[in-house]
């Protein structure tokens, strides 16, 4: 699990199956990266090389770490787990979380780190063997590598006694800074001079070689993807923020009167369906920063803040979250990022719907990476959010999105033949009632899911799909009227606002 702001705190765990290191435990400088026998399982930022490719060097296995991650690293530790096979170890799960700003704090990271790696490994039915760790951090602007090393030693003998502390070695720490390398296991200067060595030319590699031909793609650093994320500033935001208090005085009036919440949800919908169809006809630049800028010119201020009131009532977001595959979700997830950035000023917490359903979409589309960063910034602006709880916990977990986009489609199917009010906001009074609640319903084919994944052997292959079967001896419970949440002076709210959902 990723934290959104980089501090200390569970670590994210990959699944088994990541490649495999040459040699019993490898020595310095020695790696093989394959594929394992039998179903592929579901990873976490690990891709799927192709052929077994064959790490040889401390310099190779320092290039291989963004293609193991996904991204450039900064700022970060990354503990690998080295699992024994035929004579080779092969890489198993890994962690990562940001350094700690304070090194009082890293041995205290360091055994979180360690615990959730190894603990998590055998969990799985897969012990951890050895480790290999690496600290990344870029040099200040005056500053060398060399006194990145220096400083990072300590952090560096904190994982290697957290890893010791629970039996299982650290067989090699790398520092990665400034485009070169160095070992905190290697006493040799012939092999790892104190000036380190370089890493070489990015994409100069095997590993990048065959990646590039496997499709996959090394993205920029995680700053470089929050970014995308991030609420805008100066006097766009002064406009957008005067926006966003028009349309809450017309679209919730004083009082918190829901009385609206049908024609706002329609209103809303039909909005969020122009925009969507506008996005997906306009081309995507090769820049990221500069494709999002093309991206916000189309969506005005009004627009942008009637849809963002419009989606803090939780059966709207779920309708728009059905926007979540085919040629609509590129177009989708642009909205979502775009409805993000104009989460200004006080209107900050609203950032938790339109990031959840980035989130979602970013899941449901394969990639992971900015899924989890998506919802983890989405419960950073709203930690009881619950919608992107579930998304978070689910993804990490490994399990497969299909579960949650059969659900989503059962919802949609029901909203389509029934009344637009019933479909987004419940039964008319009277009226007979779901099942379970929306929420109940999503996180209860959540937890079969991982339930499935743990009788069939642990997270190998993909789930199948279809709605998970009801326990015919189980009664049928029936839904509780939703609470009408509390508004306070201090909190701008939507209609139908409902921040636990």
């Amino acid at each position: 699990m990723t934290n959104h702001d980089d501090t200390p705190g569970p670590g994210e765990r990959g699944r088994e199956d990541h490649g495999s290191a040459a040699g019993d435990h490898p020595a310095h400088g020695s790696a093989h990266l394959a594929r394992s026998p039998g179903p592929a399982a579901r990873l976490i930022d690990c891709p799927d090389f192709g052929d077994p490719i064959k790490l040889r060097s401390a310099a190779e296995l320092a290039d291989a770490l963004p293609y193991i991650l996904g991204f450039r690293p900064e700022d970060i530790v990354v503990l690998l787990a080295l699992h024994r096979q035929q004579g080779h170890s092969r890489f198993g799960g890994r962690v990562r979380v940001g350094i700690p700003s304070h090194p009082a704090d890293w041995q205290a990271a360091a055994d979180e780190l360690a615990r959730s790696l190894v603990i998590g490994s055998r969990l799985r039915g897969c012990r951890a063997d050895a480790v290999i760790a690496f600290v990344c951090r870029e040099p200040a602007r005056d500053g060398a590598g060399r006194q990145v090393v220096e400083e990072l030693r300590p952090l560096a003998g904190a994982l290697r006694r957290a890893c010791g502390t629970l039996g299982v070695p650290v067989v090699e720490a790398l520092c990665l800074s400034g485009g070169s390398f160095w070992s905190f296991c290697c006493p040799d200067d012939r092999c790892c001079p104190p000036e380190g060595l370089p890493m070489g030319l990015p994409g100069s590699s095997v590993l990048a070689a065959a990646a590039a031909y496997a499709g996959i793609r090394v993205r920029g650093t995680l700053k470089d993807l929050r970014a995308r994320f991030a609420p805008w500033q100066g006097g766009a935001a002064r406009a957008q923020e005067a926006a966003l208090d028009l349309a809450r005085a017309a679209l919730m009036p004083p009082g918190g009167d829901r009385t609206g919440r049908p024609e706002v949800s329609e209103a809303t919908l039909a909005r969020a369906r122009g925009a969507v169809s506008r996005l997906c006809a306009a081309p995507v630049a090769p820049d990221p920063a500069a494709a999002d800028r093309a991206d916000d010119a189309l969506l005005g201020h009004e627009d942008a803040a009637a849809l963002l009131i419009g989606l803090q009532d939780r059966g709207t977001r779920d309708r728009a979250a059905e926007w979540m595959e085919g040629p609509e979700a590129l177009g989708a997830l642009r909205l979502w990022r775009t409805l993000a950035r104009r989460c200004v000023g006080p209107y900050a917490h609203h950032a938790a719907a339109p990031l959840a359903l980035a989130g979602w979409v970013a899941w449901s589309t394969g990639d992971d990476l900015e899924a989890r960063e998506a919802l983890a910034m989405s419960l950073a602006a709203d930690p009881d959010y619950l919608f992107a709880r579930l998304l978070h916990k689910a993804c990490n977990d490994g399990l497969s999105p299909e579960t949650v986009r059969e659900c989503i489609r059962r919802e949609g199917s029901r909203s389509r033949t029934a009344g637009p009010a019933e479909a987004a906001h419940g039964p008319r009074p009277g009226a007979t009632a779901p099942a379970l609640p929306r929420s109940a319903r999503t996180g209860a084919a959540l937890r079969r899911a991982k339930a499935r994944q743990r009788a069939s052997g642990g997270a190998r292959g993909p789930l199948p799909s279809g709605p998970p079967a009801r326990p015919k001896s189980r009664p049928r419970p029936t839904a509780r009227p939703r609470p009408v949440p509390r508004t306070g002076p201090d909190r701008a709210a939507g209609p139908g606002d409902d921040r636990s959902e």
